[in-house]
């Protein structure tokens, strides 16, 4: 670990002086490249430089104490002594932490879709409430969301719905909600009072840059088509909706949120590199997931991952057996607490994975 920590502070030393040479100051690219991978190593290698402050200092008591013959400077020499031998502890649980390999997909924001799976229109407007809980986290945590595309029922529900999460850190979190989330209640429409099942899957793709994912033309078919449902005077009079086809991978991204062509086309095309990200990563996402031990689950869109139950007010995430009992306060956004223990789960779960190795 004390070498991988010096080459962490050697580096980052490194990247100060070049941040402030004249040379990459006059290229903006070289300086922005820099600057990111300062800003990735600037957490771990401050707690290092403090391990390093809190070792000298619990050395330099160390060594008073072998020729200290007052005991009151002694007594306080032992208290500084175990004092930073207990902060030494804490600190190096901290780097343990800081070490452990990092998603690098986690600063990136998200598109999320959701879409009804089993149960009809009962999943349809469940999906809708799922739909409006991921907004009012989002709004929350001051994330910024934009629909992409939209289906929605005729009792309100929604059959799918494709949208953008953008803000610090968005992936980080949001990648735990991938998967199938299950409900159980009796619907408005069951006049015999049984519970039934219904099932909403719920995918999260961190959104590719330009850099990552480059599309020729002659690869899409694009195609447009008139806008369906509400809408007034422009359904039936302006084909500015876009199905767009990726003919190699046969991925389809449709988009009618919008009045204009072009803003469609804008709009699918985000949505088109984000799920061609997250089909060429397919294969590194699998080899990771093979070795359970070392994650929570996550982007597995057929894992049944939460169950919500309506009549015991209970919610409950599968992957790592929690129950919260508020279940109101849950569907208003209030997901914080449950996506924190995910993360903890999924850090303590490969802290373990590296103690094996």
């Amino acid at each position: 670990m004390n070498g991988k920590l010096t080459a962490i502070a050697e580096r980052y030393e490194k990247l100060n002086e070049l941040l402030s040479d004249p040379a990459v100051l006059a290229d903006m690219d070289s300086w922005k490249k820099y600057a990111k991978e300062r800003s990735e190593l600037q957490e771990t290698a401050e707690k290092y430089a403090e391990y390093k402050k809190t070792e000298e200092e619990m050395l330099s008591a160390e060594d008073l104490l072998k020729t200290e013959t007052d005991r009151d400077m002694r007594e306080m020499l032992e208290e500084e002594y175990y004092s930073c031998k207990k902060k030494l502890g804490l600190i190096e649980e901290e780097l343990r932490v800081l070490l452990l390999p990092k998603d690098p997909d986690d600063d990136k924001n998200v598109i999320m879709e959701i879409r009804s799976g089993a149960g009809g229109e009962e999943a349809a407007l469940f999906a809708g409430e799922l739909y409006r809980m991921y907004l009012r986290y989002a709004e929350n945590s001051r994330w910024k969301t934009e629909e992409m595309d939209i289906n929605e029922t005729e009792l309100g529900g929604i059959k799918e719905v494709v949208f953008s999460v953008s803000g610090k850190g968005v992936y980080s979190k949001l990648k735990y909600e991938s998967g199938v989330h299950r409900v159980q209640r009796v619907p408005d429409t069951e006049s015999q009072g049984r519970i039934q099942t219904s099932t909403v899957t719920v995918a999260v793709l961190p959104e590719a840059e330009d850099i990552e994912i480059q599309i020729d033309e002659k690869d899409l078919k694009i195609d447009t088509y008139r806008s369906s449902g509400a809408g007034g005077q422009h359904v039936n009079k302006t084909e500015s909706c876009i199905r767009m086809t990726h003919l190699p991978t046969g991925i389809v991204v449709t988009c009618q949120d919008e009045r204009s062509q072009i803003k469609n086309r804008e709009k699918a095309m985000r949505v088109m590199k984000s799920r061609l990200y997250d089909h060429y990563n397919a294969k590194y996402r699998d080899e990771y997931s093979a070795n359970r031990k070392s994650q929570v689950g996550t982007g597995d869109r057929s894992e049944k991952i939460r169950t919500y139950n309506f009549p015991q007010g209970r919610i409950t995430d599968h992957r790592i057996g929690k129950s919260i009992y508020s279940l109101e306060d849950f569907l208003a956004g209030n997901i914080g607490e449950m996506i924190e223990s995910l993360q903890v789960a999924d850090r303590e779960a490969k802290l373990s994975a590296e103690e094996d190795r």
